[in-house]
């Protein structure tokens, strides 16, 4: 393919749902290439197509392989995904830190493929021996389970984005403007007016202490126009009531 990206590998899956599950997380991630090592049921079955919502085109152009051997021969890198490094001299890689590493070798056109285990057993030590690395996703110790589609999503998702441009926070206006500082500056004066006409500041150190409460809370959010106007209405309906 033009553009290369890890290859999900599935060993022995053993329900068709959590294959078709496992398409729909890749479609999430943008993954388009599936193999599955002696799957249990059938892939493109009624029950795969229904669990993978609308992903069905991975599951149908899925790669049957009867051996790991066979599923990773083609690959430059291997990672396997699994909580137990089984007392193999193997680096344990962040599903961040693989993603990032992945992602640089699919530039250099090198095949990757990361290999996911059968739900109940996970991998062999067989298989984990064919990988290069392994992948460790820390999670609560108690607990650390994870079903087979929440694997490959977990995954999945830190190579998705070093494929795309992350914004950390994105403000939504709603067809609304952001106000200026002078705006706001000037509505928290007209509250402070209307407070002094109502007898709120008793002290002149009460009245400092209440200002800068007040300045506090209107100045660290982000107000739009519409925001801004919105309280303008209320304060001046409290004031006619």
């Amino acid at each position: 393919m033009a553009n290369y990206l890890p290859i999900i590998i599935l060993v022995e899956p053993q329900l068709a749902e959590n294959v078709g599950m496992a398409a729909r997380a890749m479609m999430n991630c943008g993954l388009p290439d599936m193999r599955l090592v002696r799957p249990r049921e059938d892939h493109v079955g009624a029950k795969a197509i229904a669990a993978s919502s609308n992903a069905e085109e991975i599951l149908c152009q899925a790669t049957l392989f009867e051996t790991v051997e066979d599923a990773v021969a083609d690959l430059n890198f291997v990672v396997a995904t699994t909580a137990r490094h089984r007392d193999q001299t193997k680096p344990v890689l962040s599903a961040e830190f693989a993603a990032l590493k992945m992602n640089e070798l699919c530039k250099n056109k090198q095949k990757c493929g990361i290999l996911f285990g059968p739900e109940r057993t996970g991998l062999t030590n067989h298989d984990v021996c064919l990988a290069d690395a392994i992948i460790n996703i820390p999670l609560n110790p108690k607990h650390c389970s994870l079903n087979l589609s929440q694997a490959v999503l977990l995954v999945g998702y830190e190579i998705f984005k070093t494929q795309v441009q992350q914004q950390n926070e994105e403000l939504i206006t709603n067809h609304s403007t952001i106000t200026t500082r002078n705006k706001v500056i000037r509505f928290c004066e007209y509250i402070e007016e209307k407070m002094a006409d109502c007898g709120n500041f008793k002290t002149e150190e009460r009245r400092d202490k209440l200002v800068t409460n007040l300045r506090n809370i209107f100045m660290r959010n982000q107000l739009t126009e519409q925001e801004l106007n919105t309280l303008y209405g209320v304060i001046n309906h409290l004031i006619r009531r």
